[in-house]
């Protein structure tokens, strides 16, 4: 057996380690967003060096506290391979010290080309591995196999793009009333779960969506997996939010929040302040 099938089969699955995170440490994802304002705001230049000190100063501020970390893997990409080797010293960082990665990159495609990128963000010993990844379904949920078939081979997970809160999802997740676009991905990720305690493949609602899961017959509660949910703090969603967006389903939320912690740096206590005060809130 090659070494990383060992360490593959010796992870447990990612959605029971994820449960055990939030049964230890509450049921926040801090979102790690390297904005070139808030760079600026820390008083830190808008480069690799800027990137590094930000995103290690997060992740040591809030990894004891958060279920997950969430970086926005498009604020790294824009440094070019000098951001992306900042990106992979995190995730590494993060297992090191054992705090739970999903890497929002949402990627999707097609054969060979999504096979290449749920290698790179799920593949065992791959330099940017995370615990799990975004990923976005719109060629189709099941283009998206070959990364939920490696995800459970390495005992990692996937967040698939269900109902996000920005107003242009609407043109393709809300199509087709009760038979909606976004209902056939929350039905067909509850599939995949069928018999898993909990299930690896999870979803992205959006925490600001209102009752629009009702509305369109979405039953997240059968989903058996992990539901996360930006859009909690800068954006407005609260308790009240959440319990309006979820109802039954709120025991499997991540909620998430970035900007609302992340403007609280750099101070370390002041960032972990801001983050046990925004779990606590949502508990």
């Amino acid at each position: 057996m090659p070494p990383e099938a060992g360490a593959a089969a010796a992870r447990a699955p990612f959605g029971e380690r994820l449960a055990a995170a939030r049964a230890a440490k509450g049921s926040l994802c801090v979102g790690i967003d390297p904005h070139p304002a808030l760079l600026a705001a820390w008083g830190l230049d808008d480069s690799p060096a800027g990137l590094e000190r930000f995103s290690f100063a997060v992740l040591d501020a809030v990894g004891p506290v958060a279920a997950a970390v969430k970086p926005q893997v498009a604020l790294y990409e824009r440094h070019g391979a000098q951001g992306l080797a900042v990106l992979e010293a995190l995730l590494a960082h993060a297992a090191e010290t054992g705090v739970l990665t999903i890497a929002d990159a949402k990627r999707g495609d097609i054969g060979s080309t999504m096979q290449a990128y749920a290698e790179a963000w799920l593949g065992e010993g791959r330099p940017l591995a995370a615990d799990a990844v975004t990923l976005n379904p719109y060629l189709g949920f099941e283009s998206l196999r070959p990364a939920i078939d490696l995800a459970a081979a390495t005992g990692r997970g996937v967040f698939v793009l269900a109902l996000t809160s920005n107003p242009e999802g609407r043109s393709v997740q809300h199509v087709g009333g009760d038979a909606s676009v976004a209902r056939s991905i929350a039905r067909a990720a509850a599939a995949e779960n069928a018999g898993s305690a909990p299930g690896h493949v999870g979803l992205v609602v959006g925490a600001t969506i209102g009752d629009a899961a009702q509305q369109l017959g979405l039953d997240l509660a059968a989903l058996n997996g992990p539901i996360l949910a930006p859009g909690v703090g800068a954006q407005g969603a609260g308790p009240e939010e959440l319990g309006a967006a979820f109802g039954d389903a709120l025991p499997f939320v991540l909620p998430t929040s970035s900007r609302a912690i992340l403007a609280a740096g750099p101070t370390p206590g002041n960032l972990r302040a801001a983050a046990e005060r925004t779990r606590d809130e949502l508990a």
